[in-house]
């Protein structure tokens, strides 16, 4: 039987539990604000919305600044950045089909086929979670019957490129920037001698170790690549300018303006 103090605590205890109820919803609305909040600001941050993704292809010869460009544009507009070497040995690091077929391939000396790169990018776009936003594609396509490739597989995910952006530079600028680096390779510090030249010649300015030069950072083994670079490329920008998404970008100036000019490109896409 229920005593008197028992009846008395009943009052009590209800209004505990409604004061509780009262504090959850109170920190429910306020963590619903937050989020909201945290929402909105990475719509700020990266200037698109989830429905607005960024899709480009980054091309330009060694030395460019593709290297310097596509991690401000990563960071930008929060979208993955996929360069097809990167993606070669994550693929076989990690064992998977794909990069088991990879492998034999290369093991062999032979060129990994078309449709193992296609079936890289589109494992990432599936299973990376970075790619949410968009991405940069960085190395590829080099040839246009990668670049058909490519958009039949974006085609088949009801996706399509926005912009083929190009990085232009002369020849002789290059050949310029690339035989002038040099890099301390423990820290992977780089320096010119023309635009970033070290405190002392040859040695780190923080180590005080010698500089040494990239073995295919020499003008002979440049204007091979750039040769092959111009064959490959310059059938695969044709291909985009008919498609009306390529856009070049004088990348002879310095990489703030470079920059500048890249926001700009991606802001007329919004």
């Amino acid at each position: 039987m229920a005593t008197s103090t028992d009846s008395s605590k009943g009052p009590e205890q209800l209004a505990h539990l409604k004061s509780l109820v009262a504090q959850l919803q109170a920190k429910i609305e306020r963590l619903e604000s937050q989020a909201k909040g945290a929402v909105e600001t990475v719509k700020e941050t990266v200037g698109i919305t989830p429905a607005q993704h960024l899709r480009i292809i980054l091309m330009g010869p060694p030395g460019a600044g593709k290297g310097t460009q596509a991690p401000n544009i990563k960071e930008k507009f929060n979208v993955c950045h996929l360069a097809t070497g990167d993606m070669l040995r994550e693929e076989v690091s990690k064992g998977t089909d794909l990069g088991k077929q990879a492998k034999k391939i290369m093991d062999a000396g032979k060129l990994v086929s078309d449709e193992i790169m296609v079936g890289m990018i589109k494992n990432q776009l599936d299973s990376n979670k970075e790619c949410s936003l968009g991405f940069i594609l960085d190395g590829f396509p080099r040839t246009v019957p990668q670049a058909e490739k490519l958009d039949a597989m974006l085609e088949a995910k009801d996706q399509k490129l926005q912009s083929a952006v190009q990085l232009l530079v002369d020849d002789n600028l290059l050949v310029s920037r690339i035989t002038g680096r040099w890099i301390h390779p423990a820290s992977g510090r780089s320096y010119h001698t023309e635009f970033n030249p070290p405190k002392k010649a040859g040695l780190d300015d923080a180590t005080g170790e010698p500089l040494v030069q990239r073995s295919d950072d020499n003008a002979a083994t440049l204007l091979k690549r750039l040769q092959t670079y111009h064959s490959q490329t310059d059938p695969v920008a044709e291909y985009y300018k008919t498609k009306g998404i390529w856009k070049g970008v004088d990348a002879a100036q310095s990489p703030k303006t470079v920059w500048n000019s890249l926001q700009k490109i991606f802001d007329e896409e919004k």
